[in-house]
């Protein structure tokens, strides 16, 4: 008797909207938790070759904070492609700035997988707010509250 893995193909896939608040949550954790929606590990059937991952939207990305002395101390570094170009700016800063969603953005992207067409992909299926509302009502989405988790040890930006 033989056993075998069933493998998910993409055309039996169902995929959910889910709407998280991120008032109050802390970006490390909150972008763990998007990251395993956005690839599908939280399915029993997830299959590492598949996008098997659910749309992820986010209200109040503004609002994100982090522990410790982060929000200070944290650099995002980048370079402009020219010599000497290397430019950073702390954490406090960009989410102060004119696109604060982009730190969440940032810290998801970083934890799917690199160089990989199916992480791009996938990527695609996160839309980040920074206010309350969203154009994805249609959609029916699923709230999943989750600033409650894990609020120890948290300063405010």
């Amino acid at each position: 008797m033989m056993k075998t893995t069933a493998s998910l193909k993409p055309a039996e896939v169902e995929k959910k909207w889910i709407v998280i608040d991120a008032e109050n949550a802390v970006v490390g954790r909150l972008a763990t938790f998007i990251a395993n929606r956005l690839r599908g590990k939280h399915r029993p059937d997830y299959t590492p070759h598949v996008d098997c991952g659910d749309f992820v939207v986010v209200v109040n990305a503004d609002k994100v904070k982090f522990t410790g002395k982060k929000l200070s101390d944290k650099i995002y570094y980048w370079h402009t492609g020219h010599p000497g170009g290397v430019k950073q700016r702390t954490a406090g800063q960009i989410l102060d700035g004119r696109f604060p969603e982009r730190v969440l953005e940032k810290a998801v992207e970083r934890m799917l997988p690199k160089e990989s067409p199916l992480a791009r992909k996938q990527l695609t299926h996160l839309r980040v707010y920074n206010s309350a509302e969203h154009p994805h009502a249609a959609q029916n989405p699923e709230t999943i509250a989750f600033a409650e988790l894990n609020a120890k040890n948290v300063r405010s930006a």
